[in-house]
């Protein structure tokens, strides 16, 4: 028994080491094959992990290539895109959002929101005047350093305080209207014209006294 235990060992040594090497090399194939498929199809692709701060590419393939730059992307609104309008006092105005409603000019940035969303009080459009405001709400006066708003010009009052929105040649306005009288005045409210209700009122408001002895009155 030990003789046939000592002859079958070297044969049994053999078959064990044949076994372990066929085993070895199917393992190292089928390591190889799995190597050449990642290398023929490329590694699987990668699952984004959803997050409130990221714009998923498949939204952002809608935009062009200037919205991809999300510093222009704001939910604020684009007061480079402001619309001028017509007043019901025939002059230019500020078109709301709404695009209905057309307020004076002189009313944006005056601490009070007139439009419906408060779009005319908004700080992007106040924040540094008169360079934050559309170039239709602001007139200039003879003093480079003033200005005041369009609709300001050609009202009859001394908005500039030098008169340049209401004379040349810094500006050309249309003759006094109606309600208003034609003379040099002496308040410096006034430039031009000053309103027919201070005629006859025993007060000196045109320095040729026509307020007083020409206009015919209110």
């Amino acid at each position: 028994m030990e003789g046939q235990e000592a002859d079958c060992s070297p044969f049994c040594c053999s078959c064990r080491g044949a076994c372990l090497s066929a085993f070895l090399m199917l393992l190292l194939a089928t390591l190889a094959a799995l190597i050449a498929l990642v290398a023929i199809r490329g590694p699987p692709p990668h699952t984004p992990v959803w997050s409130p701060w990221v714009v998923p590419s498949i939204c952002m393939s809608a935009f062009t290539t200037e919205d991809r730059d999300l510093s222009n992307i704001s939910l604020r609104p684009d007061f480079s895109g402001a619309q001028p309008c017509v007043t019901q006092m025939n002059r230019t105005g500020f078109l709301c959002h709404d695009r209905r409603s057309c307020i004076p000019a002189s009313r944006v940035c005056d601490g009070i929101r007139t439009c419906a969303h408060g779009e005319d009080e908004e700080e992007a459009l106040c924040r540094d005047m008169p360079q934050s405001l559309p170039g239709f709400l602001v007139a200039h006066c003879g003093d480079p350093a003033s200005w005041i708003y369009s609709d300001q010009k050609c009202d009859g009052i001394n908005n500039c305080g030098d008169c340049s929105d209401e004379l040349s040649p810094v500006t050309t306005c249309p003759p006094c209207s109606p309600g208003w009288w034609r003379c040099p005045s002496t308040v410096f409210k006034y430039c031009s014209c000053i309103p027919r209700s201070l005629c006859r009122d025993h007060v000196q408001h045109c320095s040729d006294w026509s307020d007083e002895y020409s206009c015919p009155g209110p």
